[in-house]
């Protein structure tokens, strides 16, 4: 049975504040679980109805469906939840492609666009700290476990530009062509707020402008979703260089 403190620290994870506060996140669901519990992620308590994990007796609380109810994040609940202590991010790596998020506020767009950086081998992420959080419940579901392979890091954009010194490319509506423009293996690719592209302050420090063209006879499509464009462009990226 759950007690009341534990209710209480485990509902109070859905805010940031206390994301922050406690250093702590949760996961639901057992292939994301899984996932968390085979990397360097530490567990910091586990709750399940149904199944059992290859973890420590005292890591692990066994609950009642009722119970998983009270404490779930989803309008279903899944059959175990569990919490994890939010890892240190690493130094950023720049001698790679490096993926920057300018503002973008949906979870399940900063969910996607990790998966597809562990996907494409993408192994730095930074984001301003306008940016969703990465330990937001919504984003932890949709990541499906690959955050534990992707190194996030919060940070301003501007300063990391300056720190990098590398080609900085921007994801725009009027920019290049990029199936026409030549790419390198390493570099900073921004993308931005989900509504209102990159910020000027952000824009200033780009180098160059790309953008995926329109095929549509009518080109009357607005934009593209971001994370739908993450894919296009790091597919375009990482394809130039395949078996070098």
């Amino acid at each position: 049975m759950l007690s009341k403190s534990q209710i209480k620290l485990i509902t109070s994870l859905k805010q940031k504040k206390y994301r922050l506060q406690h250093q702590l996140f949760v996961a639901e669901g057992v292939k994301t679980i899984q996932e968390l519990l085979n990397s360097n992620i530490e567990l910091h308590q586990l709750y399940t109805s149904t199944l059992d994990f290859d973890v420590p007796d005292v890591l692990q609380t066994k609950i009642s469906e009722n119970d998983l109810k009270k404490i779930s994040f989803l309008k279903t609940p899944n059959t175990a939840l569990a919490i994890f202590e939010i890892p240190e991010s690493k130094p950023i790596d720049f001698n790679s492609l490096i993926v920057a998020l300018d503002n973008v506020r949906d979870p399940g767009n900063l969910g996607t666009i990790i998966r597809l950086c562990d996907w494409f081998g993408v192994k730095n992420l930074v984001c301003n700290t306008e940016t969703v959080d990465c330990y937001n419940p919504k984003v932890i579901q949709a990541t499906m476990g690959s955050i534990k392979r992707v190194n996030i890091t919060y940070t301003n954009l501007e300063n990391l530009i300056d720190t990098g010194n590398e080609v900085t490319f921007g994801a725009f509506m009027d920019g290049s062509n990029i199936y026409n423009m030549d790419l390198p293996s390493k570099g900073i690719l921004v993308l931005g707020n989900e509504a209102n592209g990159i910020q000027d302050r952000v824009e200033k420090k780009i180098d160059k402008r790309i953008s995926i063209p329109r095929f549509g006879n009518l080109q009357e499509t607005e934009s593209l979703n971001v994370a739908n464009a993450a894919a296009i462009l790091l597919s375009e990226f990482k394809r130039r260089f395949t078996g070098k």
